[in-house]
This record gives C-alpha cells, sequence and structure tokens, in this order.
C-alpha cells in the first residue's frame, strides 16, 4: 500500500491529484493523511474531490474519506481502466486543468481513445491556465509521443466557473519517451493569446495585447498576439497567455487571469515581467512548465534533462513524490534537472 502524508513539502491540492493518478496506474492502494493541513481551508476541496472521483470512476474503485474537509482518504483502484467518450463537472469555479493532469496519464495508459469533456475554472490564480496547457505543455508531450489534442470550447472563470475543456487522448503504443533540453537557444518568436470575456466595450483583450507589444517591442521582440472578445463565458472574465519558442525548440510560457481591481495593464506587465524572468535564466523551461513535466519524465523510458529557471516547492514536491510512489531517482546540479524514468507500461 502506498502511504503518503498529504502535508509534507508543498502541501497541496497537486500532491493529492497526482497521488491517486500513480495509484491507479499501479493498481496499488493509496492510504493519505493530513491532506492539505497547512492551508487556510485544509482538507479536500470540491476540485479535489472530483480528482479522486474520477479515478474511482476511470478504474471502477472505491475511496473512502472521500468528502468535501475530509484530510485522510483510503483508495483502492480498480484494475481496468475505463476510455470512451468521459463527462468530469467539477460543479465549481475550480480548477479543471489540474483535473485534467490527473486524468491526462491514465488516458495515456488505457486500452483505447479517450475523449474528456472537463467543466469547471480554467482560469484563475493558482493554477495553470488553459491556454498555457494547450500551447506550451502539450507540445512537448507530444513530442514525447503521447498523441493528444485539447480545445478550449468556453472560457471559465472565478466565481461561476463552468468553463469548458476537450481532451482528445489517444493511447500509447510504446513507453513515452524522455526529452532532452540543454539549451535555451535563440528567441525564433513570441506568440500569445489575450482574451476577454463581455468586456468587449471596455477593450480589455487590445489593450492588453496593446501593453505587451508596448513592452516587449523596446526588447527587440515583436509579439504575435491573438485577441479573442469572448460572448460565450457565463461572466465577465479575462486571461493573458505568452510563450517563447526557440530555435532548440523549447516553449518557455508565463500567464495570468484577470480578476476584480486587476487592471488590463497590471496583467500585461505581470506576463511580460515572468516571461522576461524566466528568460533570462537561460532556463529550457519556464517556472511552472518545469514542474509539470515531473510525472511525465517518471512515466518515460530513459533519462529526462533539462533546465529549470529555479527550484519551486512545487518541483521539490514532485520530484519527492515520484520517487516515493514510483522509485524515480532525479539529480538537480545547479539548474540542470536529471529525471531517470521507468519506462512504464499497463500491465495488460
Amino acid at each position: 500500500m502506498i502511504e503518503i502524508d498529504g502535508s509534507l513539502y508543498s502541501g497541496s491540492g497537486t500532491l493529492l491529484r497526482h497521488a491517486v493518478a500513480l495509484a491507479t496506474l499501479l493498481g496499488e492502494p493509496l492510504q493519505m493523511t493530513r491532506i492539505r493541513a497547512g492551508r487556510e481551508k485544509p482538507g479536500l476541496r470540491l476540485q479535489h474531490l472530483q480528482a479522486v472521483r474520477a479515478c474511482c470512476r476511470l478504474s471502477d474503485g472505491k475511496a473512502e474519506g472521500a468528502e468535501a474537509g475530509s484530510q485522510e482518504i483510503f483508495y483502492k483502484p480498480g484494475k481496468s481502466l475505463r476510455y470512451g467518450d468521459l463527462d468530469f463537472n467539477i460543479g465549481t469555479a475550480g480548477s479543471a486543468t489540474m483535473l485534467a493532469f490527473t486524468l491526462i496519464p491514465l488516458a495515456l495508459f488505457a486500452g483505447g481513445p479517450s475523449s474528456l469533456s472537463l467543466s469547471g475554472g480554467l482560469f484563475q490564480d493558482f493554477a495553470p491556465g488553459a491556454f498555457h496547457l494547450q500551447k506550451v505543455l502539450l507540445p512537448l508531450l507530444r513530442r514525447m509521443g503521447a498523441d493528444m489534442q485539447i480545445e478550449m470550447h468556453r472560457p471559465g472563470y472565478v466565481p461561476k466557473g463552468q468553463g469548458k475543456l476537450g481532451v482528445e487522448v489517444s493511447p500509447l503504443k510504446s513507453p513515452l519517451k524522455p526529452l532532452r533540453m540543454l539549451d535555451q537557444g535563440a528567441i525564433r518568436e513570441i506568440r500569445g493569446i489575450s482574451l476577454a470575456s463581455h468586456l468587449a466595450k471596455e477593450q480589455v483583450g487590445k489593450r492588453m495585447a496593446d501593453q505587451c507589444e508596448k513592452l516587449l517591442t523596446p526588447r527587440g521582440y515583436r509579439p504575435r498576439i491573438e485577441t479573442i472578445d469572448d460572448e460565450t463565458a457565463l461572466q465577465k472574465g479575462a486571461a493573458l497567455a505568452l510563450w517563447a519558442e526557440t530555435e532548440t525548440g523549447c516553449i518557455i510560457g508565463a500567464d495570468q487571469a484577470g480578476a476584480p481591481g486587476r487592471r488590463s495593464e497590471e496583467i500585461a506587465r505581470f506576463v511580460v515581467s515572468s516571461l522576461l524572468e524566466d528568460l533570462a535564466t537561460r532556463a529550457a523551461t519556464d517556472r511552472h512548465l518545469a514542474d509539470q513535466l515531473i510525472l511525465f519524465a517518471a512515466l518515460a523510458e530513459g533519462t529526462t534533462r533539462y533546465l529549470i529557471p529555479k527550484m519551486t516547492d512545487h518541483i521539490q514536491s514532485n520530484l519527492w513524490l515520484v520517487d516515493r510512489i514510483l522509485g524515480v531517482k532525479s539529480e538537480l546540479n545547479g539548474n540542470l534537472l536529471t529525471i531517470h524514468g521507468i519506462g512504464f507500461q499497463k500491465a495488460g
């Protein structure tokens, strides 16, 4: 049985989501205690609970303690993985993109193609935005051998949520391949998406894009930013994402969601500053991609190496978790992260 103290390292919901996903892949029971114990609202919130329920549904598993506020669960996965058309609704503005991080590894090792429809928040603080998932992480997963598509059908913001994200995944025919990203290389292009829902009159999307150009042009960059004025979301909201593509194949991104009182120009300044900070470190990943790749690198066959901007709590947490559950070893030499994947293949 896998035993995890959910308060260790970052103590975040990511530990719970990744732990239940890995337990499902391995077909091993999981006992997780002190879930999010150090957080302002400890225990399972609805977005974390949905990850547990989704794993139960996909594997015909069972979970004790799977209720809002619970700080301990006992999860026993089933032996097979469902696939096909599957809908998951968090029911709040909880992050649908974080739920995707739980489901994608399972879909990659299922017995057939999966079409996942996820409803919840797509743009909010403290969670990956849908554009970062689609434009930064996805191309690298494809490079590792994943055959998948991600599409936003409707934006979702705090507090109403109900954004819709579609994820199409074909099962792997062979283990994931490792990544080698040892040189950032020259920046070939900076692209972006400036999204505003029910804010066309205020020109929020245009203002964010214009401010990005104003900040990046003096540095020698001519960003290509797509502006989207959306009318389908359940409420007003905004999101901005930028990503730099380099000659060596690196994709380095930054993003931020809108919030009450957060001006368009302020969002643009934050996103541009975050992007330039990570580029200045000569890293091959951004600060968020650096931890998002760990689970996939751990499952891959062979050794993954990439340069990170800096060590973070989430990187440290994910490295500890894949070692604890999979026995995956890693080293950090300066900013070079090395992960020795196990070449996971689903039995049967």
